[in-house]
């Protein structure tokens, strides 16, 4: 256990979540285009298709964890571990994809309470900053409005349920604040996770990070969306790894 002071508070790892609620929309974009948006991190993207890479948008609804209750939307890219060898060619980046072998970068993570942001960012090094994140059940969706500084960044609708289960897989995830490349080893916990093809509605608004999100194809079709409406998880301290391993 490694002990962190974070506004006068200690929080001990690894950080448990005990309760919470998590969607996750995937979406197919040009590997390019990803690629030009992490560059600097020295990552490289994975690709499932010849050409694309993966952007996801996460909505978790925190209802009882170390570093209280929040909301916090997400957006990443599944990249290639940061240790991977140099691979030969296209079909080689789609192989390794499909084998599984790849880790989740965050690029974006907005949330709506100040103690979970120091606590982020000390911690893990996650890009997490203040914003307006509200959620409002709509039938069988969840819809989330994401804003910042009186700005509409998206609306993203997500079904609750998915047509066929999922196995839980918890790819390391990677972060990149002040020049340092960071991975966090997490696990999940008494969840129950379904996915259906398609299954998000997403508006963009005029926020930067929706321009980002613009300039990457979206809105489109999604590839696919996952809820899991009954997670736990835990989180470990993060380690400063290199683009080269």
């Amino acid at each position: 256990m490694t002990a962190h002071s974070i506004q006068g508070r200690t929080v001990t790892t690894p950080v448990e979540v005990r309760r919470a609620r998590q969607w996750a929309t995937q979406f197919v974009v040009p590997a390019a285009r990803a690629q030009a948006a992490i560059e600097h991190t020295g990552l490289q993207v994975a690709r499932p298709f010849p050409g694309r890479a993966i952007v996801t948008l996460v909505v978790v609804d925190y209802e009882d964890t170390d570093l209280d209750a929040y909301h916090e939307v997400g957006v990443g890219f599944l990249v290639r571990p940061h240790d991977a060898p140099p691979a030969e060619g296209e079909g080689a980046l789609v192989r390794e994809f499909w084998s599984g072998s790849m880790g989740a970068y965050i690029h974006q993570l907005p949330v709506d309470q100040a103690f979970t942001l120091d606590a982020g960012v000390s911690i893990w090094g996650f890009p997490k900053f203040l914003a307006g994140i509200s959620l409002r059940q709509v039938g069988r969706y969840t819809v989330c409005e994401l804003a910042h500084e009186g700005e509409h960044v998206f609306t993203l609708g997500v079904a609750d349920r998915g047509w066929f289960p999922l196995p839980s897989r918890t790819p390391p995830s990677y972060s990149f604040h002040e020049g340092v490349l960071r991975k966090t080893e997490w696990q999940q916990a008494g969840a129950r996770t379904t996915a259906r093809l398609g299954g998000a509605e997403l508006t963009l608004g005029s926020h930067p990070i929706a321009k980002e999100l613009e300039a990457l194809g979206l809105p489109k079709r999604a590839l696919m969306t996952v809820a899991t409406p009954a997670m736990q998880a835990t989180f470990g301290d993060a380690e400063v790894v290199s683009p080269t391993g």
